[in-house]
């Protein structure tokens, strides 16, 4: 594994451009829970309401019954609270530091990139914290949910209030996706897949796009993906020791 760590981390020392694509196992190590749609609260059972986790956090139901899609929109939320950036998460933000055209293209709706310094940032999925009012141009960012009444409304125009984020049926923001295709048109130089099992389109076609340019791709997970036999090097890692070992490759941190 070390002989494998050193030939990705020389690879990370050249690179210029580099795509870090996250998932729910770069937050694990923060304490979250790696579940579906988030991150294991519900996988393969049924909410509280007999109803799958797609259902209950889809925009239909959202539209029709907003109380039950904010009950579990706060235990997320409650979930998530209190956690913090963990160490991978720090160190692709270095990684950005020293290297200015390095991205992030995320599933996650935690903001731990954001919070942990990274600017070059796309939360493909929104971020769980920023609230908007679906009537009118309001929107904050909270600090918790635990304020917030069932279902909440708008303080300046009592409308209804969502976080900004995709809920299952919904469309990926029109911006996000020019955003990733854009930086993708440029190329990148290296493209690693960091705690996500790749199965959706938009977040595996990065990696599929840099295997056939001939750009070296990389995939830290320490179980098994749809790209896990298609990439150039695998990294069966936790993503915070992976990214610290390759940060003391790579930048000597």
């Amino acid at each position: 594994m070390n002989d494998l760590i050193g030939e990705v981390a020389n690879h990370l020392q050249r690179a210029e451009r580099v795509l870090f694509i996250t998932g729910a196992g770069i937050s694990a190590d923060s304490g979250l829970p790696t579940y579906r749609g988030v991150g294991g609260l519900y996988d393969d059972v049924l909410t509280d309401d007999e109803l799958p986790i797609e259902v209950a956090l889809s925009g239909t139901m959202l539209r029709a019954r907003p109380t039950l899609t904010w009950k579990y929109v706060l235990e997320i939320e409650k979930a998530c609270r209190g956690a913090v950036p963990n160490r991978g998460h720090e160190l692709i933000a270095a990684i950005e530091k020293q290297k200015p055209d390095t991205w992030v293209l995320t599933q996650n709706i935690d903001g731990f990139h954001r919070r942990a310094g990274s600017e070059n940032l796309i939360e493909i999925h929104g971020h769980l914290l920023d609230l908007q009012c679906t009537r009118c141009d309001w929107k904050e960012e909270a600090v918790n949910f635990s304020h917030l009444a069932l279902p909440p409304k708008c303080m300046r125009c009592n409308g209804p209030i969502r976080p900004d984020v995709v809920f299952f049926g919904e469309m990926l923001p029109d911006e996000k996706i020019e955003t990733l295709y854009r930086e993708m048109e440029r190329g990148f130089d290296m493209v690693f897949s960091v705690g996500t099992t790749s199965v959706f389109p938009y977040i595996s076609e990065p990696v599929l796009a840099a295997r056939r340019s001939g750009v070296p791709t990389v995939e830290i997970n320490p179980g098994e993906t749809d790209i896990s036999e298609l990439v150039d090097y695998r990294l069966r890692m936790g993503a915070a020791e992976a990214m610290a070992a390759l940060a003391e490759g790579a930048l000597g941190d």
